[in-house]
């Protein structure tokens, strides 16, 4: 709910925007029959986790991350649903586009959250607390799923301010009143307190916000370190001058699977290198990219994990050749004489944008065609989902490669 009366938002001009429980939402929307039970998004094989959960799943103590076999434990009546990324990544695409209607100061973190710096839309759209009623409303209206909205003078306070007001809420945190909204807050509130430095935090009797930023800096950097010292200093009264910083390039993009079993058989490794590498391609396709290191994530069944790389002369975006790439890494590691993998991983570094690579690839005419038969692909499974079109060394007839992922 939006606060009652209008909130003092003078100067507040960054906004954080979190979709609730992004996944499930979107899955309860196309699926409203269900929208009264617990759901969960997740793949449910044996070493799956949990990539969402609506809010009643998770008022049995289901959350992200959660292995699956905890939450079906936790929660045997919930439906349980195999997540579809084509169409979480074209709903954020959406929700960004709405967000970039507002103001282009738009700096995604994830699929379903950014931070907004609206002070060149106020005169053209009003104060920042009817902005993020009306990005609310749009975001309900054009894509039928709810997002909360923070709204403060900085980035850190910001994104506090949206985990408080969830789910579809609205909290603007006031410049004057910043410090009476963080100091009663436990440290763990604070960016940068983990596991390790919440223990001496306790230790030293710290367990507010209030209680570190009245600590003396000297104790703390003797316990902390200096730089992580200022740093939380800094959190605990409210500074931080960090700003909205748009344009920023992903580093990377890939896919990884856990299989449900331990798997030796190479061709089935292979076959799921072509699926991450269909997968990576779709994913440097649709954000514009192109890529020249390519690698691969090896994981045995005792949990030790080797990663192999190679750069091309050229860029590509083209499946094949990544999962080309992808094999003679494979091959290249040993792991290929029948050494048991839990998981295997596709990646791409080295990105630049596809329309100024400007670049003829290795394959010359026949990458090409692989490019413009991948794009029609893209078109389709666009339109009819990702298990519309596929290799046909993917398709299986009794379907039980698909049951030994996770």
């Amino acid at each position: 709910m939006d606060q009652a009366g209008a909130p003092d938002d003078t100067g507040c001009h960054i906004l954080h925007i979190d979709m609730d429980a992004f996944y499930a939402s979107v899955e309860l929307r196309d699926r409203p029959q269900i929208a009264a039970q617990p759901v969960v998004v997740a793949h449910t094989g044996g070493r799956g986790v949990v990539l969402s959960a609506n809010y009643i799943a998770r008022g049995f103590g289901v959350r992200s991350a959660m292995p699956v076999t905890r939450a079906q434990r936790l929660c045997p009546h919930a439906v349980f649903i195999s997540p579809r990324h084509d169409v979480y990544g074209a709903v954020s695409r959406e929700v960004m586009a709405i967000f970039k209607a507002v103001t282009p100061e738009v700096e995604p973190l994830s699929l379903d959250e950014a931070f907004l710096d609206v002070s060149g839309a106020v005169r053209r759209l009003g104060p920042p607390a009817a902005i993020g009623s009306q990005i609310r409303r749009q975001v309900h209206g054009q894509l039928g799923i709810t997002c909360s909205v923070g709204i403060a003078t900085s980035k850190f306070v910001a994104k506090l301010a949206s985990v408080h007001c969830k789910p579809d809420g609205l909290l603007v945190i006031p410049a004057g009143r910043v410090l009476d909204f963080l100091h009663p807050l436990p440290v763990s509130a604070l960016w940068g307190v983990g596991e390790r430095t919440g223990k001496v935090l306790a230790r030293l009797g710290l367990r507010t916000v209030a209680d570190l930023a009245n600590a003396p800096l000297d104790t703390l950097e003797r316990e902390l370190g200096r730089g992580s010292a200022a740093h939380l200093s800094a959190l605990a009264w409210g500074r931080d001058e960090r700003r909205v910083t748009t344009g920023v390039q992903e580093k990377s993009i890939g896919a990884e699977e856990t299989f449900a079993t331990d798997i030796g058989d190479p061709d089935v490794i292979r076959r799921e290198l072509l699926r991450l590498a269909g997968r990576t391609a779709r994913g440097l396709r649709s954000s514009g990219y192109v890529a020249k290191t390519i690698s691969v994530k090896l994981r045995r069944a005792d949990f030790s994990t080797i990663t192999r790389s190679r750069t091309l002369t050229e860029p590509t975006d083209v499946a094949q050749k990544i999962y080309a790439t992808a094999c003679d890494l494979y091959a290249g590691s040993g792991y290929d004489r029948g050494v048991q993998l839990r998981l295997v991983g596709v990646r791409v570094a080295g990105l630049s944008a596809a329309s100024a690579a400007g670049t003829q690839l290795a394959l010359g005419e026949r990458a090409d065609a692989w490019r413009q038969a991948e794009g029609a692909m893209d078109k389709i499974t666009s339109r009819f989902g990702s298990g519309a079109l596929r290799p046909g060394s993917l398709v299986t007839p009794d379907h039980s490669e698909d049951d030994r992922r996770s």
